[in-house]
């Protein structure tokens, strides 16, 4: 049950079309419902004002579309899919109308809200090889209705290219900074910015980057103030986050 379900049902009590009994009945229905491989979280967006996102790794296609088609059942209008295959969302996709982005794995059921503030999100990449995690990271915010600027590869090995976006950098209310390799981006804006910067470091690198460990590390000891990092390629984390700093009163989806 959303919030805005919650209030339409508080309304019909206090209206008197519907029935204090049948309101509490509604409210005792299971918080989660139960299809044996996974417990669905009917009540995230009433505690969180916002649904359950779908993990789309490690599940088989049925399992996903079964679990969609539960939250949807619940009520939640759209719903975020991460970790996709192309694989997967073809079937889901045969089974529900599935919206698929390739490029960051992403599968999404229902239309994308219209911007619920007029704070805008900026995603800047090191390199093009951080584009998947970057629009992981854009399409999570977009879901949660959020303004998105997308600054792809002005990585440091260029600084130009960085200082060429100066404006967008200092007209952001969040800068998520995705970097592999050293992971020098991410202290490089936060020295620049005026606002939160969520750092990400990514697998991207050679040997000694260590599947993304040294990006991590050094985003950990940035010397610039107001810098925070999630986990490595954990592009939906920093989207969710950067959304919920951009709607400080909060935001149903």
């Amino acid at each position: 049950m959303e919030k805005q379900q919650l209030h339409t049902l508080l309304a019909q009590v206090a209206a008197g079309s519907v029935s204090v009994e049948d309101a509490a009945l509604a409210l005792r229905e299971a918080p989660f419902t139960d299809l044996g491989f996974a417990k669905v979280d009917g009540h995230r967006a009433l505690r969180q004002g916002a649904g359950e996102v779908i993990y789309g790794a490690g599940k088989t296609p049925q399992q996903i579309l079964r679990i969609a088609q539960t939250m949807q059942a619940q009520g939640q209008e759209r719903v975020l899919i991460t970790r996709l295959s192309p694989e997967a969302a073809a079937a889901v996709g045969a089974g529900l109308p599935l919206q698929y982005h390739e490029m960051g794995h992403i599968g999404i059921l229902g239309d994308l809200p219209a911007p619920a503030t007029p704070g805008r999100i900026v995603i800047a990449t090191g390199g093009t090889s951080d584009m998947p995690v970057a629009e992981e990271a854009a399409l999570t915010a977009s879901f949660y209705g959020n303004r998105i600027t997308r600054l792809y590869d002005v990585g440091v090995a260029g600084l130009h290219r960085l200082l060429a976006h100066l404006d967008e950098i200092m007209d952001a209310n969040v800068i998520i900074a995705i970097a592999g390799m050293e992971g020098a981006l991410a202290s490089v804006i936060g020295g620049l910015a005026d606002c939160p910067v969520i750092a990400v470091p990514t697998s991207v690198g050679y040997g000694a980057s260590f599947g993304g460990v040294t990006a991590l590390l050094s985003m950990l000891n940035s010397c610039a103030s107001g810098v925070s990092v999630v986990n490595i390629d954990n592009g939906f984390g920093a989207g969710y986050l950067a959304s919920m700093i951009n709607h400080p009163g909060g935001a149903e989806a």
